[in-house]
């Protein structure tokens, strides 16, 4: 009943708009206020909010962050979409195709849904009007591979999910490559069907293709060839056994400055400091949110919640892991269109996961379903984050980019169902 409370007294306080490490702080506290006898007091709050951050795995998400920052300043995206819009851009949606396609890497270099819809935006959005494209379509593209950032290694909320659940990142992060790259497939589908049916502006499409094409091949490839070596080298170093995921984190930012500060010359050293700076004001309420969410997980162990949500799942779905992922997807699915992803990650993971493994469902598998299905949030009106970057960049209200981006959601969707139902799409390159 206390759990229960608990949760009660979180979405009570969402509610009257209090931000949501105040909800989560009070919800946590909750218990010992009434019961100052009770293990989980204000003491044990305060105590293990400190103990829960203390820990070389979650150094990789600040690190993280702040390479995705260091890349998306040095414009490391216009790279990456010159190299794949000289192979498909003179295709039917090539153009959009190359988009999520630059979308699925630069999520491999930045972890972050946002910062992959802000770096990719800022500049293909402004290139594909140019093209003829629909300008809330195109911010609809972009919003929605965007969301691809926090599926393709190395992703932030795998991280989250690998602090509070015990998980191995590193495999969390092979286990994210194939489902990360089929719903990067099934929105290229869906680009394609739409270019057939509405048509596109070829001879346009194809004036621009051929001042890319007259660079020539080596060319475009010495222009982009040290932003296509960041994933291989963050991503090799951990399937190879090499690098920790925090050690690939720290040495994605140096890369990432070597990168952008001496070869492509993007950045200065004055607007490395300006960037660092901004990345310690991002990963502050974050690390907060992190060490809260955790405690609020330990309460909740403390009154039994955990073990009575296993028995009510093994009674209510009679042990069918089929149901019980259908429910999840749906939960989660609803949750995101209401808070961000690491928060829901680091207060459901580790409620959840117990009941999953009873039911037979792999750690693993899990987490790369909890994200997927939170992915979408990022693009789920009212409040899907993604809407609020390109809103802004097209001068549209995010509402009408919201309903442009439902076609794409759908696409999505069947590819998370499958991704979910076909567990070795997720763990087949952990067999190897």
């Amino acid at each position: 009943m206390m759990a229960i409370m608990m949760f009660v007294v979180l979405l009570f306080s969402l509610a009257l708009g209090i931000p949501i490490v105040v909800s989560l702080g009070l919800a946590t506290i909750f218990p010992g206020l009434l019961n100052p006898h009770f293990a989980g007091n204000i003491s044990f709050v305060v105590r293990n909010m400190v103990n829960a951050i203390d820990s070389t795995t979650i150094l990789a998400i600040p690190l993280f962050i702040l390479s995705g920052d260091i890349m998306t300043r040095g414009k490391i995206s216009d790279k990456l979409f010159g190299f794949f819009a000289y192979f498909v851009g003179n295709r039917t949606a090539g153009m959009p195709i190359a988009v999520i396609i630059t979308c699925l890497f630069y999520g491999a270099i930045s972890g972050s849904g946002v910062a992959t819809t802000a770096a990719v935006g800022g500049m293909a959005i402004p290139f594909l009007i140019s093209l003829g494209y629909d300008k809330i379509y195109c911010a609809a593209l972009v919003a929605t591979a965007g969301s691809l950032g926090v599926i393709i290694p190395p992703s932030i909320p795998f991280v989250t999910y690998g602090v509070v659940t015990g998980v191995s990142v590193g495999h969390l992060f092979i286990a994210g490559i194939f489902p990360g790259m089929l719903i990067g497939l099934s929105l290229m589908v869906y680009a394609y069907i739409y270019a057939k049916r509405k048509g596109e502006n070829k001879e346009l499409i194809l004036s621009k293709y051929e001042l890319l094409k007259k660079k020539g091949f080596i060319r475009v490839f010495k222009e982009s060839f040290w932003a296509l070596l960041t994933p291989v080298i963050i991503l090799g170093g951990i399937y190879g056994g090499i690098l920790t995921p925090t050690e690939a984190a720290a040495l994605s930012v140096f890369y990432s400055v070597i990168v952008c500060l001496f070869i492509y010359k993007t950045l200065n050293l004055s607007s490395i400091m300006t960037i660092l700076s901004n990345s310690v004001k991002s990963y502050t309420p974050i690390v907060i949110l992190l060490s809260l969410a955790i405690v609020f997980g330990r309460v909740l162990a403390l009154l039994q919640a955990p073990a009575a949500l296993e028995n009510f799942i093994a009674v209510n779905f009679a042990g069918n892991k089929f149901l019980f992922l259908a429910a999840s997807v749906i939960v989660l699915f609803i949750l995101g269109m209401f808070m961000d992803v690491g928060p829901v990650i680091a207060i459901l993971a580790p409620m959840l996961l117990p009941a999953a493994v009873a039911l037979g469902v792999n750690p693993i598998h899990y987490g790369v379903i909890m994200v997927s299905c939170l992915a979408i949030g990022l693009v789920t009106p009212p409040f899907g984050l993604n809407l609020f970057v390109v809103g802004p960049l097209i001068k549209e209200d995010i509402m009408k980019v919201g309903i442009k981006v439902i076609p794409f959601m759908i696409a999505f969707m069947i590819a998370l169902l499958i991704v979910t139902y076909v567990p070795q799409i997720s763990l087949i390159l952990l067999q190897q």
